[in-house]
């Protein structure tokens, strides 16, 4: 059994959070897979988002506000 550190990329409500964890691989038929905690981490985030608790997302990833872009308002020349 391996692990390797990743990044997660949760969306919600306008914002979107960078959460790292744990990617368990192994032998076994489940594999890649988070651990429990991780797994949980991840809810804890999106639920925050979604609440507007920017705050708690903080605490557990990187969060971003999402902007929405228009296709040809940033076209080159015009």
């Amino acid at each position: 059994m391996t692990t390797q550190t990743r990044t997660k990329v949760i969306h919600e409500a306008g914002y979107a959070a960078e959460v790292e964890v744990e990617v368990i691989d192994s032998d076994d038929g489940w594999a890649p897979y988070l651990s429990l905690s991780d797994a949980r981490k991840l809810d804890a985030v999106r639920f925050a988002l979604r609440n507007g608790d920017l705050k708690q997302a903080t605490r557990l990833g990187r969060v971003f506000e999402l902007t929405p872009v228009e296709a040809d308002s940033h076209r080159p020349g015009r």
